[in-house]
């Protein structure tokens, strides 16, 4: 009765204290459990790529019917990003004489759209980099950049992915380990066992550390835009064709489509065939067997000809024997001028050409605008006497020529192989057997 009695003396003071608890203590928020929920997120990315679109939309008011419908579609960010008719428009107001500036809403609208932590909307600023840095670097490089007015707004994107690509390496190099010869690889299985000296391994450095910029200096431009087109080659595999084939058209640029070295090094190779020598000199025999801008015969006269000539429409010529598609390799733009290649800048172009030229799902006009870059670089660093470009570039056009003889002899196996398939073959007479008796 007692211990009834004291529960129900104790009763007030245990409910009011409960109930006091309770009004301190209020139930836990949902917050969390919504940004673990996966539609909420992706109806959140949808929101911000629909409203992104819808902004461009409004700058580029010419043809906004268009980009208003890619908004309305499930994936907006993928759907510009494949948009033929987008691109136009895009390209077209970023290759505007006017474009650039400090108060371009293009690149306003490029800048705000790369801060944003959605994913596909980042993807979609990578994809027009190449035409950014592009028109960047050739205006600044270019005869009348005295009159061409400020290319702020293109700094200012060049310099968010640059940012981007500091913090996420945390100003550390990225470095690269290379095999000591002299110590057993992974492969074999040697008697004694190696002896883990740090001290031999050697290890290089593929880029040093990044210092942040909040300007884009002269003196710091080849980084800035090397960094950046880094940044794109990460993503290299989700670019669509147009974009790899915009930064192919702009590197053959960059290397000077009209450089003196090629034309002078196929003379030196012609005059010592013409005297009867033999023995030419064999970095102009490596340049005629590997990049095919030999011009045939003729005298110099016809190479200075040559020299006033558009590059893309000799190389067409000179590379049906390689299996380049002639319509593609003609229908190549001369963007751009002949601007400087540091090392800085020059090793992320040449290694998304890399790609451009071996990667399985490139089509076919990519392969053959990254095979037209690789050779107008190496008739470059051939001229500028770069040991690190030549041997890379000489590298990949050794095994652009390979591949395309491989797929070639396929081609030519499987048609051999069809027509015998589809040609009839003779009816087999019955074989009669004699027996003797």
């Amino acid at each position: 009765m007692d211990f009834h009695h004291n529960a129900s003396t104790n009763s007030p003071s245990s409910s009011s204290s409960t109930s006091s608890s309770t009004a301190h203590h209020p139930p836990p928020s949902t917050t969390t459990t919504t940004d673990n929920d996966p539609m909420h997120s992706w109806w959140e990315s949808i929101s911000k790529q629909r409203s992104r679109i819808l902004s461009l939309s409004s700058l580029l008011q010419s043809d906004g019917l268009t980009l208003s419908s890619l908004a309305d579609s499930d994936r907006p960010a993928l759907s510009l990003l494949s948009s033929p008719s987008a691109y136009s428009l895009i390209s077209t107001a970023l290759s505007s004489p006017a474009s650039g500036s400090g108060s371009d809403p293009l690149c306003q609208w490029l800048y705000e759209t790369f801060q944003s932590s959605d994913p596909q909307l980042r993807l979609l600023v990578l994809s027009f980099l190449p035409l950014l840095s592009g028109i960047y670097i050739s205006r600044i490089h270019s005869s009348d950049s005295s009159t061409l007015p400020s290319l702020a707004g293109f700094e200012a994107v060049l310099l968010a992915v640059y940012s981007s690509e500091a913090k996420s390496r945390s100003g550390k190099a990225v470095l690269v380990q290379i095999p000591d010869l002299s110590q057993p690889s992974l492969y074999h299985t040697p008697r004694n066992k190696p002896v883990n000296d740090r001290s031999r391994q050697s290890v290089g450095v593929l880029s040093p550390p990044l210092e942040p910029h909040l300007a884009v200096k002269s003196t710091k431009r080849a980084i800035i835009v090397g960094t950046a087109l880094d940044c794109y080659y990460k993503q290299v595999s989700q670019m669509p064709a147009w974009s790899k084939r915009e930064f192919c058209n702009f590197a053959a640029a960059w290397a000077g489509q009209d450089c003196p070295c090629r034309t002078k090094f196929d003379a030196d190779d012609q005059d010592h065939h013409e005297n009867g020598n033999g023995n030419s000199n064999g970095h102009a025999r490596l340049l005629r067997e590997d990049s095919g801008f030999s011009s045939g015969t003729g005298n110099r006269d016809d190479y200075n000809e040559d020299y006033e000539d558009d590059v893309i429409k000799e190389v067409v010529v000179e590379m049906d024997s390689l299996g380049i598609n002639k319509e593609n390799a003609e229908n190549l733009e001369k963007k751009g001028v002949r601007i400087p290649l540091p090392w800085e800048l020059l090793r992320p172009v040449v290694t998304i050409l890399g790609h451009c030229l071996f990667g399985p799902s490139n089509s076919q006009d990519v392969k053959d605008a990254a095979s037209v870059a690789i050779r107008c670089l190496y008739a470059r660093a051939s001229h500028d006497l770069a040991p690190q470009a030549i041997l890379a570039l000489q590298s990949l056009i050794r095994l652009d020529k390979s591949a395309r003889a491989a797929a070639k002899a396929a081609a030519a196996a499987a048609a051999n192989s069809s027509s015998n398939a589809n040609t009839p073959s003779k009816a087999k007479k019955p074989e009669i057997l004699l027996v003797s008796k």
